[in-house]
């Protein structure tokens, strides 16, 4: 038997609202050590997202390599393997390959091929029982980007880009086998599966071509596992083996009522898996108010008083995240401020604040117009109106007569 645990899409260097993320990553990545060392894994994947940027930054990079020292010392015969997401810089993570290599920490960056065929030395990975028995292999591709796709050699009906990542992915199981046989296999990847929940605002839709999303039978019945990134909720997407273990911290509001946490997988010797999934307790919370609807700015204070008479903390970077949503009738210009002076009085964070305007309830939506049919300040009025809940004055209308004379 074989124990994985699966973990994706940390985010590491994350801000929201201009509030660093550190305090909740450090204390989800604890929970993560943890349970590496109490499950007494043979092998743990870090399925893409690493950081949050193309460029993180020295404390986000700090942070990585102390969990993944962490996690040796928390487990010293575990294969640690980690692959590039759409947001990290590929070839940075390859970059310490060396010193990886000392502390047994696998980093696949890009695809790595030999003439036409997978590097199996850059990509597959075996995992040992307690015994040093070798018992199954992770397969580890990166986010496939343009440059590793056969986008030119494919002649299909449907789509090219759906295609070629399943070429992709049947010719380097292919190679794998070869060398493995009937061992069970263990993928990963990065990238989106049809049928997967996505997180509205929190995730890029990050395949090229105008496609998003591929079906989940381009991972072949045979494999064990299929170690997914990118989509934010845990879940399964086609089969229960093929799975998102999900980000370790909520990115947006749309994640606030996720179940945070890790996969931890169990393979037996003919490949059959067990997936229990593994939450985290939250360091910092994530208050919704209301958590349908909308407040007026004359509700908010009698709210925050009745939501925060049990909230003690210690300083500001613990205090809860504020998504607030409010009811207004007029113009928002000036809302904002008075909300800020109404938060400020108590222990809480604000980080987004949307307006809904008691107008959208009772107009009539516009008949469907052609757009050549429709004059610009036409559709800037109604744009205004839509944004500000109010007419554009004669010096709004005039900016924007300026500014379309000089389009």
């Amino acid at each position: 038997m074989i124990r994985l645990l699966h973990t994706a899409d940390w985010h590491l260097g994350a801000a929201l609202h201009g509030w660093s993320r550190e305090i909740e990553h450090r204390a989800a990545l604890a929970q993560l050590v943890k349970i590496a060392h109490v499950q007494s894994v043979h092998g743990v994947i870090i399925a893409g997202d690493v950081f949050d940027s193309l460029n993180p930054s020295a404390e986000a990079q700090k942070l990585l390599y102390e969990t993944l020292r962490d996690l040796r010392a928390a487990c010293p015969n575990a294969a640690i393997v980690l692959i590039a997401g759409n947001h990290d810089p590929a070839a940075r993570l390859e970059a310490p390959r060396a010193l990886f290599d000392f502390i047994r920490v696998v980093s696949v960056g890009v695809i790595s091929r030999e003439q036409d065929d997978l590097n199996l030395r850059h990509h597959l990975i075996p995992l040992y029982d307690e015994s040093g028995q070798q018992r199954a292999s992770i397969l580890a591709l990166p986010y496939p980007r343009a440059t590793d796709l056969p986008l030119g050699s494919l002649a299909t009906q449907g789509s090219p880009l759906i295609e070629a990542v399943r070429v992709l992915y049947r010719d380097a199981i292919q190679t794998a086998r070869r060398q493995i046989g009937a061992h069970p296999l263990i993928l990963t990847g990065h990238l989106h599966i049809a049928g997967g929940v996505e997180s509205e605002g929190a995730e890029r839709r990050i395949l090229i071509g105008g496609e998003h999303a591929a079906p989940s039978d381009i991972f072949p019945d045979d494999v064990a596992y299929v170690a997914l990134g990118h989509l934010h909720r845990p879940q399964s997407v086609g089969r229960a083996n093929i799975r998102y273990a999900g980000s370790l911290i909520p990115m947006s509001k749309t994640e606030i009522y996720y179940e945070h946490g890790v996969s931890l997988v169990e393979i037996d010797a003919a490949g059959a898996s067990h997936i229990v999934h593994k939450p985290f307790v939250r360091r910092i919370d994530h208050l919704r108010l209301p958590i349908s609807g909308a407040l007026t700015v004359s509700q908010l204070e009698a709210e925050l008083s009745r939501l925060c008479k049990d909230i003690h903390i210690s300083a500001m970077e613990l205090a809860p995240f504020l998504h607030l949503t409010l009811l207004i009738d007029g113009p928002a210009t000036g809302v904002k401020a008075e909300v800020d002076a109404i938060c400020e009085k108590f222990p809480v964070r604000l980080v987004s604040l949307n307006f809904e305007r008691r107008t959208q309830a009772i107009e009539a939506p516009p008949a469907p117009q052609r757009l050549a049919e429709c004059a610009p300040e036409a559709l800037f009025r109604r744009a205004f109106v839509k944004t500000h809940g109010v007419e554009p004055n004669a010096e709004h209308l005039k900016c924007f007569d300026s500014l379309a004379q000089e389009s």
